[in-house]
């Protein structure tokens, strides 16, 4: 069996996080992986994926905050906000004024009512909306509340009738980039749509963490062993024994004032948990060492090499 923790994929375009996960279950040789804050196919960057008993933190990890790099083509709109769809109209962009596209950005940077796109993953009625735009459904989705803490302009390129803009994208857990390139454009009179899109960061992840699937296919290593991603992704509460063995029972422990979802470790180094504190006591979220298991909660090495297995 591999060693439990997490593999953050610099995922390349082309493929979907359910394709990277394929991938994945064939490296390390285990059927025992999921993965947190999809991408979509033609994005590239950071996807974040669980291995073994990393899988139970995939629900309770903090995906809230998301940073990326982006090219916007100013010039044009599309069908689904992004170079993959049918041209929808535009104007041209060629001459459009940098302080006018700045003025545009600033108008979208903030808490902001952001229509997501028809061909998002967004559920109406139980359907996702890219699902029934396939079945030649109109829809129509409700706008919601994001933020976006930053939207800046790193590069402009002229061109024929296009303006291309290189941006910095930092914003909120269901922002949707390509629908801040197709209101900018729509606020300039001249259509907008993403042409590239990478995710810098999810949360506490970032590139640095990242690792290609061909760098994995020649060494499969984890990019945290469990016990350093909880330590990474969570607030720490260091226990004593006694302590730690009341959790790994489920048992709740006495409170210590710790906000939100944390981990707990024992004295040996080891995640035994994670709680979140409520009714006067910090109740287990997640039990990554029960009683009994046989196996430290980290499975060793805070980070290390998944080797395969022989065999042909």
């Amino acid at each position: 069996m591999p060693s439990p923790g997490l593999v953050i994929v610099d995922k390349p375009a082309g493929l979907t996080s359910h394709d990277v996960v394929a991938r994945l279950r064939r490296i390390l040789r285990t059927r025992k992986i999921g993965h947190a804050g999809t991408l979509d196919p033609m994005a590239t960057g950071v996807l974040v994926c669980g291995v073994d008993r990393g899988t139970k933190l995939l629900g309770h990890l903090a995906l809230d905050t998301k940073a990326y790099t982006a090219t916007i083509r100013l010039g044009g709109s599309t069908t689904t906000d992004d170079a993959e769809g049918e041209p929808t109209g535009g104007a041209d962009a060629a001459a459009v004024a940098e302080d006018a596209i700045r003025a545009g950005m600033a108008v979208l940077t903030g808490a902001i009512e952001q229509v997501p796109s028809s061909v998002s993953a967004v559920k109406i009625d139980g359907k996702r909306a890219y699902a029934r735009v396939r079945a030649g459904e109109d829809v129509v989705i409700p706008a919601r509340s994001v933020t976006v803490s930053e939207f800046s302009l790193d590069a402009l390129r002229r061109g024929d009738a296009v303006t291309d803009l290189d941006v910095t994208v930092s914003c909120s857990s269901g922002t949707y980039v390509r629908a801040l390139a197709r209101d900018l454009g729509a606020g300039l009179g001249v259509g907008g749509h993403l042409t590239a899109l990478r995710r810098t960061r999810v949360g506490p992840f970032t590139l640095a963490h990242a690792r290609t699937l061909e760098a994995l296919e020649d060494d499969p290593a984890l990019s945290l062993g469990l016990d350093a991603a909880v330590a990474t992704a969570f607030p720490r509460r260091d226990a004593d024994a006694a302590t730690a063995a009341d959790l790994s029972h489920g048992r709740p422990l006495p409170v210590a004032g710790i906000d939100g979802t944390y981990g707990v470790f024992a004295p040996d180094g080891h995640a035994v948990g994670l709680v979140a504190e409520r009714d006067g006591a910090a109740r287990p979220v997640v039990v990554l060492a029960p009683a009994g298991s046989g196996a430290p909660a980290g499975g060793g090495a805070p980070a290390g090499s998944v080797p395969a297995p022989e065999g042909p």
